[in-house]
């Protein structure tokens, strides 16, 4: 068993301990394990921890989980990144809550350029004709697809994607170790080898209703933008939908035949803002790292950015990651002393993770 996932998971699985406060926990104690093994006073003086959070530390049932997921996880050829690995995608730093540690099978990359597609589970054929369509564009033009893995839209672009010989991310609402849907089992396999398969739920985990909405905002955050092809009024992909509006996404939507109910999301998606896409270079065109070699030879230019990070130096990225502070703002944000941002900032620079502003105010570079 491999200690140091046994701690990542254990402190993941002390009851109370969410995202928010896993990370406020290593900006204290730095490692999951010294988390684990704080005494109650020093947890006391951490926000968010309250008694009833310092009584979970106590107890054996994050350890008997912990040994368990760490088994299941050696039997599953699946494996932790965690947020502090070179690995970590860094634009899920710009959403709400990121995960502090990742379940993947495949290669997962900290910087690529993707674009996600969402839509309905019953799509039409014209949606499902669409979507391929779209996927195999983006693939051959150096874009990776993020989806759901679910039925419809979702299956339909990752197939699209692999056929055209790119990258394609699934996001599941379950375990990576469990196939859902269950006809999606080469498909699974097949992403596995020639991509990445991503959860942020425990091994074993089903495929309940209420994970699908949480795993979306994985879905808007490891991307440049997200493409809705088809969707009712009340779906999934409008939550993904409101998430890349909230992420500073850009959002794109298919116009659909306004007899069809799998069209109206997608309507009026366009009527509030969306971007009308009846080809791809209306998506290409929106991206930043998007340039013109010659008439019809699209280049993009990754940034690099692959670095690890300390918890600390995680703590002062991620605020800086949804927007530029003045320093004054980050030791107030955190649980860090005026020293300690001082020095994290200075190690960031030098990782050319963040660059100084005038005034005393630093961005993500």
């Amino acid at each position: 068993m491999e200690m140091e996932n046994y701690y990542w998971i254990g402190l993941k699985a002390v009851s109370g301990v969410g995202n928010v406060a896993f990370r406020r926990l290593l900006e204290r104690f730095d490692t999951p394990e010294t988390a684990l093994k704080a005494s109650s006073a020093s947890l006391a003086g951490i926000r968010g921890i309250t008694p009833a959070i310092i009584e979970g530390f106590k107890n054996a049932e994050w350890k008997r989980f912990a040994e368990e997921e760490c088994r299941r996880l050696e039997a599953s050829a699946a494996r932790l990144v965690t947020y502090i690995s070179s690995d970590y995608p860094k634009s899920l730093f710009e959403i709400s809550d990121p995960p502090p540690f990742l379940y993947i099978k495949g290669e997962l990359r900290s910087c690529e350029l993707s674009i996600a597609i969402v839509g309905s589970r019953r799509a039409t054929s014209y949606g499902l004709l669409t979507t391929v369509k779209l996927a195999e564009a983006l693939a051959s033009h150096g874009v990776s697809v993020v989806s759901g893995m679910a039925r419809g839209v979702d299956t339909a672009a990752h197939k699209g994607a692999l056929q055209a010989g790119g990258r394609s991310i699934g996001v599941l609402g379950c375990g990576v170790d469990k196939i859902y849907p269950p006809e999606n089992r080469l498909l699974f396999e097949e992403m596995a080898c020639k991509g990445c398969l991503v959860s942020e739920f425990p091994l074993g985990t089903m495929p309940l209703a209420e994970n699908f909405p949480r795993r979306n905002r994985i879905i808007s955050g490891l991307s440049s933008g997200v493409l809705v092809v088809e969707a009712a009024e009340k779906s999934g992909s409008l939550i993904t939908a409101q998430y890349a509006l909230e992420h500073g996404r850009d959002v794109f939507a298919v116009p659909g035949n306004i007899s069809f109910a799998t069209s109206r999301g997608c309507n009026r998606l366009i009527k509030q803002g969306a971007k009308l896409v009846d080809c791809v270079e209306d998506i290409l065109e929106e991206l930043p790292a998007y340039t013109l070699a010659s008439a019809d030879t699209p280049l993009f230019q990754p940034s690099l950015r692959t670095f690890a990070l300390t918890p600390k130096e995680a703590a002062i990225y991620e605020l800086l990651a949804r927007s530029p502070l003045h320093i004054d703002d980050i030791i107030s944000q955190t649980e860090l002393t005026a020293g300690e941002v001082s020095s994290m900032l200075l190690h960031l620079e030098l990782k050319g993770a963040v660059t100084p502003l005038p005034g005393t105010h630093y961005a993500v570079t």
